[in-house]
């Protein structure tokens, strides 16, 4: 990443950072008995983690230029495979294992499809999105699976993904964490991670002078699978039961995170710091609309809002941007 590039990451990374404390200052004043007590802000830790981490590795499909939408339906059958061999088994660490392994075949296989085939990565994973949550109704027969009493907060290995650290942190926002710094780490120090800015940027360029970009496309949508595997692990084992609907209603949170943070819609650029800051902003503006006594009815409308202007407003400066540069 050369210096203008940093720069202009950076500054975009502070804008995006003071939005948030600026929300938080909004829904402040208009629900204070909400949002200036701690109890909120444990929710979001217990919440949120779901979305960024879903967030986190789907800003490196984009940033390769690419769209997955069947990671809702993959956190679904992750959960029912660690839901199944949890209660079978009796271990939920064997449990998480099998759900995470799902998650990252399932991230594989979509990603030797779009690679092996070249249908559009958005037209494929439309149809991989129904065909596993299909089969994930189909195995389950359309009922919740309740995880028991033997996986109680108390209980030493569900305490791993998702008890209290300290008492009070909520560990699925330790795990949420973690897995950004790694994301963030792999994205911006290695040399995956600039092939990805490449290869979003121009695959053809890339295609020319070597670069393994079929490897690279299958990686992403592996990396997303593992992702979408762990946050639905993680969500089973947070709410003790699996919900054949689970992951509906993150397709619109997941990508306003990852548009909100500054990824480019055209690829070639983006942040994880920007990401995990958009994930943070959505579940506050849900939960702040609710607690400052609006209809919980106006959640998607601005969610879709906040995403549309987002996405129109980083075109926007990208475009003047690259008409300066042919001025110039």
């Amino acid at each position: 990443m050369n210096l203008s590039n940093f720069a202009r990451n950076s500054k975009n990374q502070l804008i995006i950072t003071a939005v948030l404390f600026a929300l938080w200052a909004f829904f402040a004043l208009r629900a204070p008995g909400a949002f200036l007590s701690g109890s909120i802000y444990m929710t979001f830790l217990s919440t949120i983690p779901f979305i960024m981490i879903v967030a986190t590795a789907m800003t490196l499909v984009v940033v390769t230029g690419e769209m997955d939408l069947s990671f809702a339906s993959n956190m679904a059958m992750s959960g029912f495979v660690f839901a199944l061999v949890s209660k079978s088994t009796g271990s939920v660490l064997a449990g998480a294992a099998a759900g995470v392994a799902t998650g990252l075949a399932i991230g594989l296989v979509n990603g030797f499809m779009i690679t092996r085939t070249g249908v559009p990565a958005i037209v494929a994973t439309i149809g991989f999105d129904f065909f596993w949550r299909g089969c994930v109704m189909l195995l389950s027969g359309g009922t919740a699976i309740p995880l028991g009493i033997e996986l109680k907060l108390d209980n030493p290995e569900i305490a791993v993904l998702v008890g209290r650290l300290g008492g009070f942190l909520p560990m699925q926002s330790v795990w949420a964490l973690l897995f950004a710094a790694a994301t963030a780490l792999v994205y911006h120090r290695t040399s995956w991670g600039d092939d990805l800015r490449f290869i979003g940027d121009d695959i053809n360029v890339a295609k020319m002078l070597g670069m393994p970009v079929g490897a690279a496309r299958t990686g992403v949508f592996a990396y997303l699978g593992f992702a979408a595997g762990l946050a639905g692990v993680l969500a089973t084992a947070e709410m003790g039961n699996w919900w054949p609907t689970q992951g509906e209603g993150y397709l619109l949170l997941v990508f306003a995170s990852v548009f909100i943070g500054g990824t480019s819609v055209y690829g070639g650029s983006g942040t994880v710091w920007g990401t995990v800051i958009g994930s943070i902003m959505m579940g506050t503006i849900e939960a702040g609309i609710v607690s400052s006594g609006w209809s919980g009815f106006w959640t998607r409308f601005v969610d879709g809002l906040v995403l549309l202007l987002s996405v129109s407003f980083y075109a926007l400066v990208s475009k003047r941007k690259r008409e300066s540069g042919a001025n110039g």
